[in-house]
Protein backbone atom coordinates (compact mmCIF):
# COMPACT_ATOMS: atom_id res chain seq x y z
CA UNK A 1 0.00 0.00 0.00
CA UNK A 2 1.11 3.41 -0.73
CA UNK A 3 0.39 6.91 -1.57
CA UNK A 4 -1.03 7.28 2.50
CA UNK A 5 -3.01 10.55 3.43
CA UNK A 6 -3.06 12.40 6.62
CA UNK A 7 -5.78 10.09 7.60
CA UNK A 8 -4.42 6.28 6.27
CA UNK A 9 -1.25 6.96 7.37
CA UNK A 10 -2.30 6.13 10.87
CA UNK A 11 -3.82 2.83 10.24
CA UNK A 12 -0.78 1.81 7.92
CA UNK A 13 1.81 2.61 10.85
CA UNK A 14 -0.36 0.73 13.59
CA UNK A 15 -0.46 -2.44 10.71
CA UNK A 16 3.35 -2.46 10.61
CA UNK A 17 3.40 -3.75 14.46
CA UNK A 18 1.14 -6.53 14.00
CA UNK A 19 3.68 -8.73 14.01
CA UNK A 20 5.15 -7.79 17.40
CA UNK A 21 5.30 -10.32 19.66
CA UNK A 22 5.06 -8.41 22.96
CA UNK A 23 1.73 -7.47 23.62
CA UNK A 24 3.04 -4.59 25.41
CA UNK A 25 4.89 -3.36 23.02
CA UNK A 26 2.02 -3.40 20.51
CA UNK A 27 -0.26 -1.66 23.18
CA UNK A 28 2.09 1.15 24.21
CA UNK A 29 3.30 1.60 20.37
CA UNK A 30 -0.14 1.46 18.68
CA UNK A 31 -1.42 4.12 21.73
CA UNK A 32 1.43 6.18 20.86
CA UNK A 33 0.81 6.17 17.35
CA UNK A 34 -2.75 6.54 17.67
CA UNK A 35 -2.75 9.52 19.85
CA UNK A 36 0.45 11.14 18.33
CA UNK A 37 -1.76 11.23 14.78
CA UNK A 38 -4.64 12.80 16.69
CA UNK A 39 -2.36 15.42 18.32
CA UNK A 40 -0.82 16.50 14.89
CA UNK A 41 -4.36 16.41 13.14
CA UNK A 42 -5.61 18.69 16.08
CA UNK A 43 -2.74 21.18 15.89
CA UNK A 44 -1.81 21.08 11.96
CA UNK A 45 1.90 22.11 12.96
CA UNK A 46 4.04 24.03 9.83
CA UNK A 47 7.15 22.42 8.85
CA UNK A 48 8.90 24.79 11.08
CA UNK A 49 7.13 24.42 13.95
CA UNK A 50 7.74 20.98 13.69
CA UNK A 51 11.26 21.19 13.67
CA UNK A 52 11.36 23.65 17.08
CA UNK A 53 9.32 20.28 18.24
CA UNK A 54 12.30 18.19 17.69
CA UNK A 55 14.92 20.69 18.25
CA UNK A 56 13.00 21.27 21.78
CA UNK A 57 13.28 17.62 22.67
CA UNK A 58 16.99 17.29 21.31
CA UNK A 59 18.02 20.21 23.69
CA UNK A 60 16.53 18.79 26.58
CA UNK A 61 18.29 15.93 26.22
CA UNK A 62 21.56 17.69 25.57
CA UNK A 63 21.14 19.57 29.38
CA UNK A 64 20.70 16.45 31.21
CA UNK A 65 23.78 14.88 33.59
CA UNK A 66 24.44 13.36 36.55
CA UNK A 67 23.25 15.73 38.24
CA UNK A 68 19.92 17.34 36.49
CA UNK A 69 17.49 14.93 34.53
CA UNK A 70 15.29 17.73 32.27
CA UNK A 71 13.23 14.73 31.08
CA UNK A 72 12.02 14.17 34.59
CA UNK A 73 11.41 18.45 35.11
CA UNK A 74 9.41 17.98 31.91
CA UNK A 75 7.35 15.30 32.94
CA UNK A 76 6.79 16.94 36.29
CA UNK A 77 5.73 20.36 35.26
CA UNK A 78 3.16 18.70 32.26
CA UNK A 79 1.79 16.55 35.18
CA UNK A 80 2.66 13.64 33.58
CA UNK A 81 4.79 12.54 36.60
CA UNK A 82 1.47 13.02 39.13
CA UNK A 83 -0.71 11.32 36.63
CA UNK A 84 1.45 8.19 36.41
CA UNK A 85 2.03 8.78 40.19
CA UNK A 86 -1.96 8.63 40.70
CA UNK A 87 -2.48 5.31 38.32
CA UNK A 88 0.13 3.41 40.18
CA UNK A 89 -0.77 4.68 43.92
CA UNK A 90 -4.26 4.50 44.02
CA UNK A 91 -5.68 4.83 47.60
CA UNK A 92 -7.75 2.32 48.66
CA UNK A 93 -6.73 1.30 51.90
CA UNK A 94 -6.90 4.66 54.34
CA UNK A 95 -2.84 4.84 53.15
CA UNK A 96 -1.33 8.11 53.25
CA UNK A 97 -0.79 9.55 49.67
CA UNK A 98 1.55 9.78 47.57
CA UNK A 99 3.24 12.27 45.28
CA UNK A 100 5.91 12.63 42.88
CA UNK A 101 9.74 11.62 43.70
CA UNK A 102 11.01 14.66 41.42
CA UNK A 103 14.74 14.95 40.57
CA UNK A 104 16.35 15.08 43.54
CA UNK A 105 16.74 11.88 45.31
CA UNK A 106 19.34 9.57 45.84
CA UNK A 107 19.39 5.93 46.15
CA UNK A 108 20.91 4.10 49.19
CA UNK A 109 21.43 7.02 51.46
CA UNK A 110 23.23 7.31 54.25
CA UNK A 111 21.89 5.64 57.20
CA UNK A 112 21.42 7.16 60.89
CA UNK A 113 20.67 6.57 63.91
CA UNK A 114 17.10 7.75 65.54
CA UNK A 115 17.65 11.06 66.71
CA UNK A 116 20.49 11.90 64.68
CA UNK A 117 20.79 14.83 63.02
CA UNK A 118 21.03 14.89 59.17
CA UNK A 119 21.74 18.43 58.03
CA UNK A 120 25.11 18.11 57.52
CA UNK A 121 26.68 21.84 56.69
CA UNK A 122 23.32 22.41 55.04
CA UNK A 123 22.06 25.99 56.33
CA UNK A 124 18.64 26.74 58.01
CA UNK A 125 16.38 27.03 61.10
CA UNK A 126 16.92 23.23 63.03
CA UNK A 127 14.17 21.65 62.31
CA UNK A 128 13.08 18.45 64.45
CA UNK A 129 10.92 15.73 62.57
CA UNK A 130 9.33 12.79 64.15
CA UNK A 131 6.55 10.36 63.08
CA UNK A 132 5.31 6.87 62.87
CA UNK A 133 4.98 4.29 60.49
CA UNK A 134 1.83 2.24 60.52
CA UNK A 135 0.11 -0.14 58.03
CA UNK A 136 -3.19 1.14 57.36
CA UNK A 137 -4.82 -0.40 59.75
CA UNK A 138 -2.69 1.48 62.38
CA UNK A 139 -0.73 -1.52 63.48
CA UNK A 140 3.27 0.23 64.17
CA UNK A 141 5.48 -1.09 61.47
CA UNK A 142 9.20 -1.99 62.80
CA UNK A 143 12.38 -1.95 61.06
CA UNK A 144 10.66 0.55 58.60
CA UNK A 145 13.34 2.24 56.22
CA UNK A 146 12.51 6.11 56.28
CA UNK A 147 14.24 8.14 53.76
CA UNK A 148 14.26 11.97 54.15
CA UNK A 149 15.58 14.71 51.72
CA UNK A 150 14.90 18.15 51.30
CA UNK A 151 15.87 21.79 50.30
CA UNK A 152 17.90 24.10 52.68
CA UNK A 153 16.96 27.90 53.50
CA UNK A 154 18.03 29.36 50.07
CA UNK A 155 16.26 26.25 48.21
CA UNK A 156 18.97 24.14 46.86
CA UNK A 157 19.32 20.59 47.63
CA UNK A 158 22.76 19.24 48.65
CA UNK A 159 22.99 17.60 45.00
CA UNK A 160 23.30 21.39 43.64
CA UNK A 161 26.52 22.27 45.96
CA UNK A 162 28.25 19.52 46.80
CA UNK A 163 31.39 21.36 46.93
CA UNK A 164 30.30 23.70 49.01
CA UNK A 165 28.58 21.39 51.42
CA UNK A 166 31.24 18.28 51.02
CA UNK A 167 28.82 15.59 50.74
CA UNK A 168 25.35 15.28 51.10
CA UNK A 169 23.56 17.25 53.60
CA UNK A 170 19.90 17.54 54.30
CA UNK A 171 19.11 13.51 53.69
CA UNK A 172 19.50 10.46 55.50
CA UNK A 173 17.52 7.07 56.15
CA UNK A 174 16.33 6.68 59.08
CA UNK A 175 14.85 2.83 60.88
CA UNK A 176 11.91 2.51 63.05
CA UNK A 177 11.95 1.17 66.26
CA UNK A 178 9.72 -1.52 68.00
CA UNK A 179 6.72 0.95 68.29
CA UNK A 180 7.49 2.10 64.57
CA UNK A 181 8.68 5.46 65.43
CA UNK A 182 11.37 7.59 63.54
CA UNK A 183 13.04 11.07 64.36
CA UNK A 184 15.48 13.45 63.35
CA UNK A 185 17.07 17.14 63.38
CA UNK A 186 17.73 18.43 60.02
CA UNK A 187 17.02 22.16 58.67
CA UNK A 188 13.49 23.50 57.54
CA UNK A 189 12.98 24.08 53.99
CA UNK A 190 11.99 26.77 52.23
CA UNK A 191 9.99 27.06 48.80
CA UNK A 192 12.16 27.15 46.07
CA UNK A 193 12.15 27.10 41.63
CA UNK A 194 12.86 24.25 39.76
CA UNK A 195 15.95 24.60 37.77
CA UNK A 196 14.81 26.80 34.36
CA UNK A 197 18.10 28.29 32.93
CA UNK A 198 17.02 25.01 30.26
CA UNK A 199 14.34 24.12 27.52
CA UNK A 200 11.76 23.40 30.22
CA UNK A 201 11.91 27.15 31.75
CA UNK A 202 11.85 28.37 28.51
CA UNK A 203 8.66 26.64 28.13
CA UNK A 204 7.10 27.75 31.55
CA UNK A 205 7.70 31.49 30.51
CA UNK A 206 6.02 31.06 27.05
CA UNK A 207 2.70 29.27 29.21
CA UNK A 208 2.69 32.35 31.38
CA UNK A 209 3.95 30.28 34.18
CA UNK A 210 6.54 30.29 37.14
CA UNK A 211 8.67 27.28 38.28
CA UNK A 212 8.08 27.62 41.88
CA UNK A 213 7.69 24.44 44.51
CA UNK A 214 6.00 25.20 47.46
CA UNK A 215 7.99 24.49 50.93
CA UNK A 216 8.14 20.36 51.91
CA UNK A 217 10.39 17.84 53.01
CA UNK A 218 10.20 14.71 50.67
CA UNK A 219 9.66 11.15 52.40
CA UNK A 220 9.91 7.47 50.94
CA UNK A 221 8.91 4.53 53.35
CA UNK A 222 9.95 1.15 52.82
CA UNK A 223 8.34 -1.68 54.68
CA UNK A 224 8.18 -5.10 54.40
CA UNK A 225 4.72 -6.52 52.73
CA UNK A 226 3.64 -3.21 52.58
CA UNK A 227 3.74 -1.46 48.99
CA UNK A 228 6.81 1.34 49.02
CA UNK A 229 5.25 5.13 49.22
CA UNK A 230 7.09 8.55 47.90
CA UNK A 231 5.55 11.28 49.07
CA UNK A 232 5.83 14.92 50.62
CA UNK A 233 4.90 16.82 53.44
CA UNK A 234 4.17 20.06 52.76
CA UNK A 235 4.59 23.25 55.28
CA UNK A 236 0.84 24.25 55.58
CA UNK A 237 0.37 28.37 54.91
CA UNK A 238 3.02 28.24 52.24
CA UNK A 239 2.14 30.94 49.15
CA UNK A 240 2.66 28.29 46.25
CA UNK A 241 0.55 25.48 47.77
CA UNK A 242 -2.33 26.31 45.20
CA UNK A 243 0.23 26.77 42.44
CA UNK A 244 2.49 24.26 42.45
CA UNK A 245 4.64 24.04 39.13
CA UNK A 246 4.61 20.29 39.53
CA UNK A 247 1.01 19.44 40.37
CA UNK A 248 2.07 17.72 43.82
CA UNK A 249 0.27 19.46 46.64
CA UNK A 250 -2.73 17.41 48.14
CA UNK A 251 -4.34 18.59 51.16
CA UNK A 252 -3.24 15.48 53.91
CA UNK A 253 -0.17 16.26 53.42
CA UNK A 254 0.16 19.81 54.69
CA UNK A 255 1.04 19.87 57.93
CA UNK A 256 2.10 22.54 60.44
CA UNK A 257 5.87 23.16 61.07
CA UNK A 258 5.25 25.16 64.40
CA UNK A 259 7.89 27.62 65.30
CA UNK A 260 9.28 27.35 69.52
CA UNK A 261 11.79 29.78 71.28
CA UNK A 262 15.22 28.14 72.44
CA UNK A 263 14.64 25.59 75.45
CA UNK A 264 13.84 22.42 75.61
CA UNK A 265 12.72 20.33 72.49
CA UNK A 266 10.91 17.47 72.30
CA UNK A 267 13.78 14.92 72.27
CA UNK A 268 14.74 16.45 75.51
CA UNK A 269 17.74 18.32 74.33
CA UNK A 270 18.77 21.83 75.37
CA UNK A 271 18.57 23.99 72.16
CA UNK A 272 20.35 27.21 72.26
CA UNK A 273 18.55 28.89 69.28
CA UNK A 274 14.99 28.87 68.02
CA UNK A 275 13.60 25.63 66.11
CA UNK A 276 10.90 24.23 64.43
CA UNK A 277 9.02 21.08 64.47
CA UNK A 278 6.77 18.52 62.44
CA UNK A 279 5.06 15.45 63.44
CA UNK A 280 3.95 12.86 60.86
CA UNK A 281 2.06 10.12 60.38
CA UNK A 282 2.74 7.31 57.76
CA UNK A 283 0.38 5.04 56.84
CA UNK A 284 1.28 2.21 53.95
CA UNK A 285 -0.95 0.08 51.76
CA UNK A 286 -0.14 -3.86 52.43
CA UNK A 287 0.35 -5.79 49.23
Amino acid sequence: MREFNEFSITDAVIDRMKEATNPRVRQVSEALVRHLHDFIREIEPTEDEWQWGIDFLTKTGQICDDVRQEYILLSDTLGVSMLVDAINNRVTQGETQSTVIGPFYVKNPQEFPNGANIAGKMLGTPLYVQGRVLSADGTPLANALVDIWHSDEAGFYDVQQMQELGGFAGRGRLRTDAEGRFSCWTVEPIEYSIPHDGPVGQMLIEQKRHPWRPAHVHFMVHAEGHRRLATHVFVRGNKYLDSDAVFGVKDSLIAEFPKHPAGKAPDCSMRSEPYATLEFDFRLAKL
